[in-house]
């Protein structure tokens, strides 16, 4: 075997145990040094010169003295959250939205821009630069702490060259996301669909945290899922997997975004709602609701204050999303589903019909028992995720490798 191909390993087994000893330090610290080599299994010397090398770069810190176990007391160790800053945003179908995180994923800075209502690939592009650099200009950390931008955009992505393939709300396709962000700001860009990122962020930040199988659906203006699989996302053959929303659940209903017929999307998602209740008031149906300024979350609004028609609507939306997620727990078996997005926001209307289908029609008694719970990030739920795109480079929970 030649030299460089064995410093070249070595490199790289060095790279995976700092990024394993990173991920340690993160999840159980403050830690000590002896209490990372019992977890990874790494020699005590290998951890002592990994540890010195990252607090050199300053992205961990010494912050407490442990208890003695026998011997001199312990010094622990802690991330230094503000040694780094990411950048998540979230592409929704009105509106961009950015944040600014530290490597806690605590918002330091926040900017959002309307989108237009009709677009061609330049100006989306132009309002996604718009919205980043508006966020770089009122934060006062330098560019170069800024070590990653993450995005969640809806539709089908090719996570691995940064493309949104098909982005059926704007009708736009193969739009080029990572390669434009990264010649604009010359800062390293993830792109993954929204419901993948918020099922991450969920995973790590939120009610899908410690859990190895999960389904995340994000249900807003359409309706995605991410599936974590042994605690890692699944992607499926071609990047497909997940996309509940285009699961038929009526072979004869109305036509949706993709050409079929029927998908979950077309009876489930915000506009579903907004067509329903547009419908049952131009019939003459009796309620608070009125024509202007329609919307799911006026909806919400006019249930609460017990509007008959509002709280029929969400039932029914709660109904339909429960028969997509039944089909979902008898072919995956997720140990929770977590549900996200604007329309989760109004709680028990949506979430107790839901539940009501999966108690009634689950085939066993454990199907009927699945953890079905709100997204724990809420609005933030897919800029979060998209942070965790970013993070999720930097932490790894693959094994150490002895050297």
């Amino acid at each position: 075997m030649k030299r460089s191909h064995i410093t070249g390993s070595f490199q790289l087994m060095k790279s995976l145990n700092r990024s394993v000893i990173l991920t340690i330090i993160r999840e159980h610290g403050p830690i000590s040094r002896a209490d990372i080599a019992k977890q990874t299994k790494l020699t005590p010397p290998t951890v002592t010169n990994i540890v010195s090398e990252l607090l050199e770069t300053g992205i961990i810190k010494e912050s407490a003295i442990g208890e003695s176990k026998g011997g001199r007391k312990p010094i622990l160790l802690t991330i230094e959250a503000k040694h780094s800053f990411i950048i998540g945003v979230d592409v929704g179908g009105h509106s961009v939205r950015a944040v600014l995180t530290d490597l806690d994923a605590t918002i330091d800075k926040q900017v959002t821009h309307a989108l237009p209502p009709k677009m061609d690939e330049h100006a989306f592009l132009n309002v996604l630069k718009k919205v980043i650099m508006h966020l770089i200009e009122r934060t006062t950390c330098s560019k170069d702490k800024i070590i990653g931008i993450g995005v969640g955009m809806h539709g089908i992505v090719d996570h691995q060259s940064g493309v949104a393939v098909f982005a059926p709300n704007f009708n736009l396709s193969h739009i080029p996301i990572k390669e434009r962000l990264e010649q604009t700001f010359g800062i390293t860009t993830y792109v993954e669909n929204d419901a993948r990122a918020l099922a991450l962020g969920e995973s790590w930040f939120g009610n899908g945290k410690d859990i190895d199988h999960v389904l995340c659906v994000n249900v807003g203006t359409g309706i995605g899922a991410g599936v974590i699989l042994n605690n890692e996302l699944f992607y499926g053959h071609h990047g497909t997997a997940g996309e509940i929303g285009h699961t038929i659940v009526d072979i004869n209903g109305e036509k949706c975004q993709c050409g079929s017929y029927g998908c979950l999307q077309t009876v489930a998602s915000s506009i579903a709602l907004q067509e329903r209740a547009l419908e049952q008031l131009k019939k003459g149906r009796e309620s608070i609701l009125t024509t202007e300024g329609l919307t799911g979350e006026r909806i919400h609004e006019c249930a609460l204050k017990g509007d008959r028609l509002s709280i029929e609507i969400l039932a029914e939306t709660g109904t339909y999303l429960g028969v997509g997620i039944l089909n979902m727990i008898h072919f995956m078996n997720p140990e929770k589903v977590i549900i996200g997005g604007g329309v989760s926001r109004a709680g028990d209307f949506v979430l107790e019909p839901l539940k009501k289908v999966i108690r009634t029609k689950a085939l066993t008694e454990e199907a009927r028992n699945t953890e079905i719970a709100l997204s724990h990030l809420g609005e933030n739920g897919t800029v979060i995720g998209a942070v965790t795109i970013v993070l999720k480079q930097i932490f790894t929970r693959n094994n150490a490798v002895s050297i």
